[in-house]
């Protein structure tokens, strides 16, 4: 069953945004409506097997308004969603907490000496060991590692061992691998470099990645039910699979487009926050891809709509609409299908960012 929360009730709670339930069923009846009756009634066509099927949960907020908040199929306010690699994102948060508490100089730290006691003897080569922070959060390290080939890093092998690191300290580096003018190698998505980020957090600051988050992250933003993944040594999986309600990763949307803000409070560096939305590698397809964090434009009746996001396995996807002063979250279920991604693209802008694209003037 599809549940519409009402608009003027969430639009109230929204300032706080605590997201109390509220069990009345309609559309926004006080002022403009932004997604009317006639809108929604199509979002939740949308969303059965015709074009984006498995979709557990949308919410659109701007501003400080929830405008649409939206539980189709299993989802419900408190479910658990495993956005999968939208979780990367949340450590490239954590790398920009890490540096402000002193614990990295920069991005250009490099990794391998804060790891090099796991490796084994002869782990690694001159080019990998040279890998930065700025190497494994843009994908363009030297690790021979792509995960939509059949190659040495791929994730796939790593969840093969009982313990990671070892093992992703092991890999070679890529055969001809070089940096360009911008001294960075060429983009290959590689799950195991983010993995890698969140072992060199923890070695840099003597905090398990997890209690890491939960301290400069999770906390500030009141984010208290989740759940993370790990290695069967007991890792914590960085690349991947942590669990949040819809609500809560509105509330990491939120803190990327007000600039690492959250109710006045600075949890995170403007200047960080910046840097990880800025495009360092841009893929084939055009997309752009800044520290673990996509790009991409939306072409709407204002003109193009540059959004940022994370996003995972599934068709999951949560946007940061900044010159909306806009957040949008969709998560999904529709794990390892074909054009899983292009279904959220379709809902995305054939419902969802059109009637926001001239809110905010």
């Amino acid at each position: 069953m599809t549940r519409l929360f009402p608009f003027a009730c969430a639009a109230a709670l929204a300032a706080s945004m605590s997201f109390p339930a509220c069990s009345q069923i309609a559309a926004r009846t006080t002022g403009e409506a932004v997604y009317d009756a006639e809108l929604t009634e199509a979002i939740s066509e949308a969303v059965k097997p015709v074009i984006a099927p498995q979709t557990t949960s949308i919410l659109v907020m701007q501003s400080d308004d929830v405008l649409l908040e939206m539980y189709p199929g299993d989802g419900a306010p408190d479910l658990l969603n495993n956005t999968r690699s939208a979780t990367k994102t949340v450590v490239a948060m954590a790398v920009g907490a890490a540096i402000e508490d002193g614990y990295f100089k920069s991005v250009d730290d490099k990794v391998w000496p804060l790891l090099e006691d796991k490796a084994p003897e002869g782990a690694g080569d001159a080019l990998t060991h040279e890998m930065t922070l700025r190497d494994l959060m843009t994908m363009s390290s030297a690790l021979h590692c792509n995960d939509s080939e059949d190659t040495p890093g791929n994730e796939n092998y790593m969840h093969e061992q009982e313990v990671w690191l070892p093992w992703a300290l092991s890999l070679p580096s890529s055969p001809g691998w070089s940096r360009d003018e911008s001294g960075l190698g060429p983009w290959r998505y590689c799950t195991v470099g983010s993995f890698l980020v969140g072992q060199a957090i923890e070695a840099a600051s003597g905090v398990k990645v997890d209690e890491y988050v939960r301290q400069k992250i999770f906390e500030p933003l009141n984010i208290e039910d989740y759940e993370w993944f790990y290695s069967p040594g007991g890792e914590v999986q960085t690349g991947g699979g942590l669990e949040l309600t819809a609500r809560d990763l509105a509330k990491l949307g939120k803190l990327l487009t007000d600039g690492g803000v959250w109710k006045g409070e600075q949890v995170l560096p403007a200047e960080w926050v910046d840097e990880m939305m800025t495009v360092h590698r841009r893929r084939s397809d055009g997309k752009g891809y800044g520290y673990l964090i996509w790009q991409q434009e939306h072409e709407t009746s204002c003109g193009p709509v540059d959004a940022w996001f994370m996003s995972g396995n599934g068709g999951n996807r949560v946007l940061s609409l900044k010159s909306l002063d806009a957040v949008v979250v969709l998560t999904r279920q529709a794990y390892n299908t074909r054009g899983m991604h292009q279904q959220t693209d379709d809902l995305l802008e054939d419902y969802i960012i059109p009637p926001l694209t001239c809110a905010a003037d």
